[in-house]
């Protein structure tokens, strides 16, 4: 049986909310990974796993001419819509992450964007081989995963452990989802898929984060809680 992972309902709400301002979303995995982006402007982008918009509304701000977001939760998808507003360089689609994305065109974006959502799904290497045949020659791949390490230390066991998982979603009350990997299964599933690595990084938290909640701040210098990279298509 397919799990189902997207964020809806309640965790949706909390998600969408903690997002916007929150110490690890909006202070740690965001900025390194426009950081890994670099400069947008005029580029065709695709945002997997787009949640509640933040990576959307942030895109088109920096210039970049057309953001096709795709989000399996219908809860994140109405946040999102309702931060975007109407902009027509922007196009949403409610999909499920583990079914092939029939709807894209080949070889038609300049990067793809697809932050945390990685350790969620199942069908990794089908999506990755659909996000390859998306991107257009030379395409960029920006992917953000929590890292092998947090989960040892959160989780414990064995570092090689490649179990599903459930944590403690903030201060919510409610738990998601996600599997488990080694960063050699990580790196080598983007590699098996036709991507070369040009980037890793292990993000802190920027200082921003410690005027929003200074011990989770403080959390992110003792331990990496993500790794991002960007890929290109080779």
């Amino acid at each position: 049986m397919r799990i189902d992972t997207a964020y809806e309902g309640a965790l949706g709400d909390y998600f969408a909310d903690n997002a916007t301002d929150g110490p690890y979303n909006a202070h740690t995995d965001r900025p390194a990974m426009f950081a890994l982006a670099g400069d947008v402007t005029g580029l065709r982008v695709l945002d997997i796993g787009c949640g509640a918009g933040h990576y959307v509304t942030e895109l088109r701000a920096r210039g970049a001419a057309e953001v096709v977001g795709v989000e399996g939760s219908a809860t994140l998808l109405r946040h999102a819509r309702d931060r975007i507003g109407d902009d027509a360089a922007v196009t949403l689609h409610h999909h499920d992450l583990e079914e092939t994305l029939d709807f894209l065109p080949d070889d038609s974006f300049d990067l793809v964007v697809m932050a945390l959502v990685h350790h969620h799904l199942e069908a990794r290497r089908q999506l990755l081989t659909e996000l390859h045949r998306g991107l257009r020659p030379g395409g960029i791949l920006l992917v953000s995963t929590v890292h092998p390490t947090a989960d040892w230390v959160w989780h414990g066991g064995s570092y090689f452990d490649e179990d599903r998982v459930e944590t403690r979603f903030g201060d919510s009350g409610t738990t998601n989802s996600h599997r488990r990997m080694t960063m050699q299964t990580f790196l080598g599933e983007l590699l098996d898929a036709g991507f070369a690595l040009e980037r890793f990084v292990e993000p802190r938290a920027t200082e921003a984060a410690r005027q929003v909640d200074e011990v989770r701040y403080l959390r992110t210098l003792q331990t990496p809680f993500f790794v991002a990279v960007r890929m290109r298509k080779i």
